[in-house]
């Protein structure tokens, strides 16, 4: 392996283990941090449905859904960018 094979391949994980960073902090955001505040939110209402409620219910799911698609787009990007196929 050359010094610049072993470069790509540094920066290919730096980028990969920062995107993992960010889908985590978002993850912990939408399934601790968010219910936490639950009761605060519920002041608040949508669709009918206290926020709250709504964002424990329905809301964590999407984000969790938009989550693990925005994840596998970027992460093909970034394998795309350094060559690595699957």
């Amino acid at each position: 392996m050359s010094s610049t094979d072993a470069g790509a391949k540094e920066r290919h994980w730096e980028k990969t283990r920062n995107l993992t960073y960010v889908v985590l902090a978002l993850w912990a955001l939408f399934a601790i941090i968010i219910p936490w505040f639950a009761n605060a939110l519920n002041s608040f209402t949508f669709l009918g449905f206290p926020l709250g409620y709504y964002m424990c219910v329905q809301g964590s799911l999407i984000a969790f859904v938009v989550l693990i698609w925005v994840q596998n787009w970027r992460q093909d990007q970034i394998d795309d960018e350094y060559g690595v196929s699957d």
